[in-house]
């Protein structure tokens, strides 16, 4: 057998092998939601909270007496308490997890496909301190005030929403500052100068603020909580997410492209300039969602792309569907964590991601090495 047959029947069985690895990931993911839904401060059988969930998805009351089946004694049309936390409190509250981790860790991977750099993620582009800066000014200032009747909830989503986005646009200005196509570099620079000038913001307004209370609603926001998921509030990250899934799928040759530098890019009669336009602008959309929804919650843009590729290579057929299906089980274990490491109190996820990051990343540093692109495709 030739050298050059070796070559294709090892890469066909690790494509065939990764293949399988997707499928593996889509499973260990509804297996994170089903299970992460029976745990929590209020201890509840695995049955009642079966009996709950498949209710509500299927309305067969299982356990009912109006059914006639004589399986277990939850009422379901009483909905009480256990009803309440199950499928109002804790299954929303997993399917924002799941979301959020699928956002933040596709975001990554296209961030760091974009500015060519693997260690870059959506808060690269200010995003994180524009949405601080918003919400910062919605509690402490009061304008959330702004809102009544059914929008009185949204307040400080619009605020933290809306400077996520003035941050995009400012990056976007200054990448064109002086003329030119918008390179990596000039992203990270404009990124870099935009967090700092809105994180200076955000943080004249915490100092000049005599609202204790606020100050600590400001902080618990900023740390990232999944505490406000409710069915309502699905709606908007779940659409966002199915339809960036959807887009960036259908860019994967173009996302591989980016890898192989501007030079290459040219001769093969791609703008890379045009595209890196249109990812930013999308991702940070989708980031702002993601913000917006949960607060800050660091960690799963940056460092679960970095991980996945390790094992996966850089080739985004592969790695951005991976890379968005372990965020969202890794954002569910960590916000099941937060639940449960402390009796009757929650810690803030973002904490809880940080304090995970850091030592897997220092791993990662020692003990695997990888290109980021080229010959792992």
């Amino acid at each position: 057998m030739s050298k050059k047959t070796e070559t294709k029947v090892y890469t066909n069985s690790r494509h065939a092998f990764l293949r399988v690895l997707i499928i593996v990931f889509a499973i260990a993911l509804v297996l994170s939601i089903l299970l992460a839904v029976t745990i929590g401060a209020v201890k509840i059988s695995f049955g009642d909270v079966y009996r709950i969930v498949i209710y509500n998805a299927t309305h067969f009351k299982i356990g009912s007496v109006e059914t006639g089946i004589l399986i277990g004694d939850l009422d379901f049309a009483s909905k009480g308490t256990m009803y309440e936390i199950v499928w109002n409190v804790r299954m929303p509250r997993v399917m924002m997890g799941a979301i959020v981790g699928i956002l933040l860790a596709m975001c990554g991977v296209v961030m760091q496909a974009t500015v060519q750099n693997p260690l870059a993620d959506p808060y690269i582009l200010g995003i994180s301190s524009g949405a601080s800066l918003g919400a910062t000014f919605s509690i402490m200032i009061g304008a959330s005030a702004l809102f009544s009747g059914v929008l009185a909830g949204m307040g400080t989503a619009f605020w933290a929403f809306a400077g996520a986005l003035g941050a995009m646009a400012l990056v976007m200005t200054l990448a064109h500052v002086g003329g030119g196509r918008i390179t990596s570099a000039k992203l990270v620079l404009a990124g870099c100068v935009v967090g700092s000038l809105f994180g200076a913001f955000t943080n004249i307004i915490v100092y000049i603020g005599q609202d204790a209370e606020n100050m600590k609603n400001v902080t618990y926001w900023l740390m990232g909580s999944m505490a406000a998921a409710r069915w309502h509030n699905l709606a908007l990250p779940g659409i966002c997410m199915v339809a960036g899934l959807l887009f960036f799928i259908t860019q994967l040759r173009t996302m591989n492209t980016l890898l192989l530098g501007d030079e290459a890019a040219i001769t093969l009669g791609v703008d890379l300039g045009k595209w890196r336009r249109v990812y930013m602008v999308v991702t940070s959309l989708l980031s702002a969602v993601a913000v917006c929804t949960c607060g800050i919650v660091g960690f799963v843009g940056l460092m679960i792309p970095h991980i996945v590729r390790g094992f996966v290579g850089s080739d985004h057929r592969f790695l951005l569907p991976i890379a968005a299906l372990a965020g969202g089980i890794f954002l569910i274990w960590t916000d099941v964590l937060a639940r449960v490491i402390i009796p009757n109190s929650e810690i803030p996820i973002g904490v809880i991601t940080s304090a995970i990051g850091a030592p897997i990343f220092v791993y990662m540093m020692i003990k695997k090495s990888y290109g980021f692109g080229g010959a792992d495709r």
